[in-house]
């Protein structure tokens, strides 16, 4: 079993400035573009917690809060929650930044899952998360449910043996 690390060990911060090639006809961030920069930003952070290779397996859902202008900062802030087996809940947060005009707003946050691999490509066992604040044992706790929720929806987990989803729902 790998040595348990830290949450704050993965943290990861991207960042990347809104381009012409990167926008719509709007003059807006196209929303396939900042998932590929969420993707890069909460890989290098499961990356950074198992010392593997890692591969999507899941993305939760993403809203699009507020458009991301051409010419904005982009900072994205990605983490890993919890950890199983091999697998990997990474929290993503995303800002956009108009530095001329000193506004910083929230756009977007999602929990994406990677599961760590070998160089054969089959899975790989990852170490467990130590949470320290408050903020990451709220997350550390809640992975459980999101994970087992994750499961049930892609028909991989019967609800009836989601015993933690099933209690937090109380059904």
């Amino acid at each position: 079993m790998p040595q348990p690390k830290y949450a704050r060990e993965s943290m990861t911060v991207m960042t990347e400035m809104v381009l012409p090639n990167d926008t719509n006809t709007l003059n807006n961030l196209m929303g396939g573009r900042l998932l590929h920069f969420m993707d890069i930003a909460a890989a290098i952070a499961a990356q950074k917690h198992s010392n593997r290779i890692v591969v999507t397996a899941s993305v939760d859902n993403v809203s699009f809060a507020e458009p991301i202008r051409l010419g904005n900062i982009v900072t994205m802030k990605a983490q890993v929650t919890r950890a199983f087996s091999s697998s990997m809940e990474v929290f993503i947060e995303v800002w956009a930044e108009d530095i001329p005009a000193g506004v910083r707003v929230s756009t977007n946050s999602a929990f994406y899952t990677f599961v760590a691999v070998d160089q054969s490509g089959r899975p790989i066992e990852v170490p467990a998360v130590i949470p320290e604040t408050d903020e990451e044992k709220d997350r550390y706790e809640s992975a459980l449910r999101r994970r087992q929720l994750r499961l049930v929806l892609a028909g991989r987990m019967n609800a009836q043996d989601a015993t933690e989803l099933r209690e937090y729902l109380k059904v």
